[in-house]
């Protein structure tokens, strides 16, 4: 490690590890901070995502590939079940190995990478009588340390810490927090291209219980409920007895819980030479929660720009990062979390009617899109600002 770089990453999960990549392609010297021992580990997702979201960001590796998704099975609480077209194709992944793989990418386009780097503050000096963030303190080994970076980069989660050192407000109000909690199971037989969801206020109260197959028997099986609901009923227990009753011969082989921002991004996602990638910066899809691509996408463009405003030595070039992230996704993103409201607390029998409704469409209706239209019924305006959004008919 030397003691100044271009860009500092702190946090090498899938958004830390694209932009330190991309950043080191642009010609920067980078250093990637990760807190845990391996990268990689803990694995806290539920492990799905589009082929779309990986398209354009990194070449996609079969090592990387658990099991490959062309159906989704929705279940309304009634048993009703629902497999509309999704329009492409999807990948369970191997985050572990994953994970992985993207810090050595980064590594291979020439940043350094160092575990179990707790990063505890930015380092801040007086400039012009101005407090300036110039580094950031850290622990390794125990001891404590400093490091200077011209950039510093926040990829370190919900509710990012960095992101508040540097005067953002990162805070997540609790309704908008979903509370997950997941089981990977050993010995079960599932459809190998198909993930299964089940709705309703049993198993997932303003949420969903997803069901995701891997390699070799084994399924990601779990559940994500907003923070309101998980005042009464804890995603943990809600699990435990969805596997009692489904899968009692099971074996678990990992559990994990976690939160999850499912609201639109961040207004702030740069503030001096701080930048905010992922999860930090609440990237993820308010529908379903899932953040791969989205983090992925935006440490793309951010380390694209990072680089070109560290070779401009101008620091004002960074606001492009939120203006293409807006382009890109962050109208989106605020559609889709309209979306979410609008359906938020729907009753079993309004979503068992859903179901119904459905089912009653031309097969070539039968769509995600057609879903959500169902849904939307009384609500006009919003099922016209996704045609517009997404460009759908």
């Amino acid at each position: 490690m030397k003691d100044r770089y271009d860009v500092i990453v702190v946090g090498a999960g899938p958004a830390g590890s694209i932009t330190a990549m991309y950043a080191a392609r642009g010609g920067c010297s980078v250093l990637l901070m990760e807190k845990d021992r391996d990268i990689g580990m803990p694995v806290r997702c539920g492990e799905a995502v589009g082929r779309d979201g990986l398209n354009g960001v990194i070449e996609i590796r079969p090592r990387w590939i658990a099991a490959t998704i062309n159906r989704f099975r929705l279940v309304a609480p009634d048993g009703t079940v629902v497999e509309p077209d999704i329009g492409g194709t999807g990948y369970v992944l191997e985050r572990r190995v994953f994970d992985y793989d993207l810090a050595m990418a980064a590594v291979e386009a020439g940043a350094d990478v160092v575990t179990k780097a707790y990063v505890n503050g930015l380092w801040k000096e007086s400039m012009n009588g101005r407090e300036r963030i110039v580094g950031v303190t850290y622990t390794w080994k125990g001891v404590p340390r400093k490091v200077r970076g011209t950039v510093i980069v926040g990829a370190d989660g919900v509710e990012s810490r960095l992101g508040k050192w540097a005067g953002i407000d990162t805070t997540t109000d609790f309704r908008d927090m979903e509370c997950c909690a997941q089981m990977t199971l050993a010995g079960v037989h599932m459809e190998n291209d198909v993930c299964e969801f089940h709705f309703g206020s049993r198993w997932a109260p303003q949420g969903y219980l997803w069901m995701f197959p891997k390699r070799h028997g084994m399924v990601n099986v779990g559940v994500g409920i907003s923070g309101m609901a998980a005042r009464t009923r804890k995603p943990l227990y809600i699990l435990e007895e969805f596997i009692k009753e489904r899968f009692p011969q099971a074996g678990v082989l990992t559990t994990v819980a976690g939160g999850v921002p499912c609201v639109d991004t961040l207004r702030e996602i740069v503030k001096d030479n701080v930048v905010l990638v992922g999860d930090a910066a609440r990237q993820v899809n308010p529908v379903s929660g899932g953040g791969i691509a989205g983090a992925m996408q935006a440490g793309k463009i951010a380390g694209e720009v990072i680089a070109r405003a560290v070779a401009a030595g101008d620091m004002a070039e960074l606001e492009d990062y939120p203006r293409r992230w807006e382009k890109l996704r962050g109208a989106r993103n605020r559609t889709y979390y309209k979306m979410k409201k609008a359906v938020f607390n729907l009753s079993d029998e309004t979503l068992n009617s859903i179901a119904a409704s459905v089912l009653k469409l031309p097969r070539e209706k039968q769509t995600i899109w057609g879903v959500f239209r169902t849904a939307l019924v009384k609500r006009p305006s919003l099922i016209l600002e996704m045609a517009g959004t997404f460009g759908l008919k």
